[in-house]
């Protein structure tokens, strides 16, 4: 035999040596594993009302995955605001959209709620009343018969706030508990003014032929409107939770603000019957309201809007003692 097919030989041996240790060293490494996809948290978000053009940038969101996008599957809640606030005090809930006397007097009963971004610029409610009536200011409400839905939430601290604002009290005004019924009772004489929604009922009145007059509460006082609520746990433990949920909420804002018609068209899958009703009259009040959300802070809270509110709840006696601002609401998880 050869001394060069006895080298070959040996060359050829050790290349299947390396093969094979090479091959038992791979069959060592543990597989690689797909990266885990991020977990989706189910929560409802409580909206006040009942569902309506009003709530346009929360169906934007849902329709454009915003929230899913944020991590959380969301289901629409309606109904009271106060109850909204109480399940996310108790920790049955994430989110609510209340505006601040709700966090305040929450609190007050030590649940531990935070408002973390606004969503109304101006507080929505106000007075109307058909011109005739000749109520322009405030102060011609003394004497006047006043419908209100009830003597709760943030049409009653409205109201009260109105009034103090030009030095008159509730015993100033005949007060009628009406419910949601403004506009019939104003049209047909039942009372001489009403508080209402400044998006809402007016532009109801002037589509039928009425001329209004419109007393904004936001003209004589600045206080803390509609805004995304959490929980105090899932502030401190998840902030880029909150954070994201509220990323994804200021975007349905935003493309509301930026194209009112696909928002429109969108809120039509969540809004029953929205398709049939009068579109000009839907589209006056989704512009209405748009004029409510406008700013150049979005999500900003002015702390000012606190200092106020919560002198208005100690005047009407709803609260005993002054409540910690700083833990009612924050600023700081703003995009």
């Amino acid at each position: 035999m050869s001394t060069l097919f006895l080298k070959r030989k040996v060359l050829l041996l050790l290349s299947l040596i390396l093969a094979a240790g090479a091959g038992s060293l791979s069959a060592c490494q543990p597989a690689e594993t797909p990266p885990a996809s991020p977990e989706v948290i189910s929560t409802a978000l409580t909206l006040g009302y009942i569902p309506n053009i009003q709530f346009a940038p929360v169906y934007v969101a849902l329709e454009k995955g915003y929230f899913l996008d944020a991590g959380f599957d969301v289901s629409l809640e309606y109904g009271n605001e106060a109850d909204g606030v109480a399940l996310i005090g108790a920790g049955e809930q994430l989110f609510a959209v209340a505006s601040g006397e709700q966090v305040l007097l929450a609190r007050s009963q030590g649940l531990p709620v935070t408002y973390v971004a606004a969503w109304y610029q101006q507080f929505p409610v106000g007075i109307v009343s058909l011109a005739d009536a000749e109520i322009r200011v405030p102060e011609n409400l003394a004497g006047k018969t006043v419908g209100i839905p009830g003597l709760y939430g943030a049409s009653y601290i409205g109201m009260q706030a109105l009034l103090s604002a030009v030095d008159l009290t509730e015993e100033d005004v005949d007060l009628l508990a009406i419910g949601f019924n403004q506009v019939e009772a104003l049209a047909t004489g039942q009372v001489e003014a009403a508080v209402i929604y400044l998006a809402n009922e007016p532009v109801v009145l002037r589509a039928q032929g009425y001329d209004v007059d419109v007393i904004r509460v936001a003209d004589y006082l600045q206080l803390v409107a509609n805004g995304l609520v959490t929980n105090e746990t899932l502030l401190a433990e998840h902030p880029e939770q909150v954070e994201a949920f509220i990323e994804a909420l200021l975007k349905g804002i935003a493309d509301t603000l930026a194209d009112p018609d696909e928002a429109y068209e969108i809120s039509k899958a969540y809004v029953e019957n929205l398709a049939e009703a009068d579109p000009d009259l839907q589209h006056e009040i989704l512009s209405e309201s748009i004029k409510l959300w406008q700013t150049d802070q979005p999500g900003y809270s002015e702390p000012v809007g606190w200092v106020n509110m919560q002198a208005v709840l100690l005047d009407m006696g709803l609260l005993t003692e002054t409540q910690d601002l700083d833990q009612a609401f924050t600023n700081d998880l703003l995009p």
